[in-house]
């Protein structure tokens, strides 16, 4: 029982069984519970074995939220100590946090696919291509721009933008770009894991603004595990330097410019995320309003663009290269970025967020938080989750532990913080951006070319540990 509970903590849940939000419901050992949890199961499996079957992972999820919840509404109908509304208050409290989440998201990728579709990373890989590095520095190059852009983006589109560099520069190379892909996944993770942008755990940590004995983990608290970030990804890849080939390929002369308006859209993408900040820290308001009001910085910019892209094709209209930056006759189009963006990711953590919402809801989470943070202790627990990320993606293991709500002080939450951010990179599947390069360097970047370097990259996951408990000591 106590290995399910601990598989349990990588789901998400809902401690809700009242109107009033209060204590879950306790149906652990009920008939409805062990179904529930083989339906999610069942659904999670087809999860992992997308890569083989190619369903699209929200598919699953969603259809087992919705029976989930069903199961739950009958159960609960017979119960008359349980509150009739009791089913319909836990999804919408479920709702509102996906909400909060998606929208943010949503603003976010609308923005990396209008940078991609004005070629600004297009133009970065040329210009790292032209340069003719060598392999050892190609190596350190990608992954030191992991590192720094994915703080930014999302650890995904640098790592595509990093592997894209490296196929085209080494692709005749397969152990060149095995290890080059280990270092970017391991490198996209770490810098992610210092700033409430870089991925979707420390935003969520971010916008549930828990209290500690020291206050709220406010935006600059992050930057705490900066240096811990660092001596995640230094560790291990100075130990893989040593295996990169010592060799130089030919360089290209490909060159690719930006279209009109893209360093604008990267200023206002800026604006955005000082916005969003902003609404927080300042005003005490979800980030997601700031978020969404800087994207109607990207929409106004592009109605801009729309109506003086005749202008610009009038000034030069035999000048073919001008033409290319100009972009087609409708310049911009703000509502074909949001179309563009990752709708089975969204609608995945939907499926994740609800379906075991229900979980919580029949009392396995809190059966998890007593197993792990009150049996273990915190800093035992909060490594735990690192390793579970490494096995199943870290979003739904960082929403557990912020639904359990475990009485810990800030030093401990930066501890998971970091984990599940970086406990990814210890197995390919481990995250999205390892998930992504299996796909786009099929049989160069492998889940066992991967697993080879996994005690190095633990090496450098306890050492990340280390560092931040002597660090940061004083927030223990």
């Amino acid at each position: 029982m106590k290995l399910l509970t601990l598989c349990l903590l990588v789901f998400p849940g809902l401690a809700l069984a009242s109107e009033g939000g209060g204590r879950s419901l306790d149906l652990t050992s009920h008939w409805a519970g062990f179904t529930a949890l083989g339906i999610f199961a069942l659904a999670y499996l087809f999860v992992m074995a997308e890569e083989f079957t190619h369903l699209r992972k929200s598919k699953p999820v969603i259809l087992a939220a919705g029976i989930i919840w069903a199961l739950i509404a009958v159960v609960i109908s017979g119960m008359p100590e349980v509150p009739a509304h009791a089913a319909e208050v836990a999804v919408r409290h479920n709702l509102l946090e996906y909400a909060e989440l998606m929208l943010f998201l949503l603003v976010a990728m609308t923005y990396i696919n209008a940078m991609e579709e004005r070629q600004v990373f297009d133009a970065l890989r040329a210009w790292l291509v032209r340069k003719g590095f060598g392999f050892r520095q190609l190596f350190w190059i990608t992954g030191v721009l992991s590192f720094f852009i994915s703080p930014v983006a999302d650890n995904l589109t640098t790592a595509l933008l990093m592997c894209a560099v490296v196929l085209a520069v080494g692709s005749s190379n397969a152990k060149f770009v095995g290890i080059a892909c280990i270092n970017i996944v391991i490198a996209a993770n770490a810098g992610g894991a210092f700033s409430p942008f870089g991925d979707i755990t420390t935003l969520m940590v971010w916008q549930k603004a828990i209290d500690t004995p020291q206050g709220a983990v406010a935006f600059g608290t992050f930057f705490y595990l900066f240096i811990p970030s660092v001596v995640n990804w230094l560790v291990p890849a100075a130990i893989m330097h040593f295996a990169v080939p010592d060799e130089r390929p030919p360089a290209s002369d490909e060159v690719v410019e930006m279209r009109r308006g893209a360093k604008r859209i990267i200023a206002f993408f800026l604006l955005t995320i000082v916005t969003a900040v902003c609404f927080h820290n300042f005003l005490h308001l979800p980030p997601v309003i700031g978020m969404l009001t800087g994207l109607a910085y990207l929409q106004i910019f592009g109605f801009y663009l729309k109506k003086t892209v005749h202008k610009c094709h009038s000034k030069k209209p035999d000048d073919a290269e001008h033409d290319g930056q100009m972009g087609d006759v409708v310049a911009f189009d703000v509502f074909n970025k949001v179309a563009r963006a990752e709708w089975d990711t969204l609608l995945f953590f939907y499926g994740v967020v609800v379906c075991v919402g229900g979980l919580g809801f029949l009392g396995y989470l809190s059966l998890a938080s007593e197993v792990m943070y009150l049996d273990w202790g915190p800093t035992s627990a909060n490594v735990m989750v690192g390793v579970l990320s490494a096995i199943v993606d870290n979003i739904p293991v960082m929403f557990a532990v912020l639904t359990m709500e475990p009485d810990m002080s800030m030093g401990q939450w930066l501890l998971v913080t970091l984990t599940a951010g970086v406990g990814g990179s210890m197995l390919s599947i481990g995250s999205a951006a390892g998930v992504a390069l299996m796909g786009q360097a099929r049989g160069q970047y492998t889940f066992f070319g991967h697993m080879k370097w996994t005690p190095v990259i633990a090496l450098g996951y306890g050492a990340s540990i280390v560092t931040h408990q002597w660090l940061n000591s004083s927030m223990f």
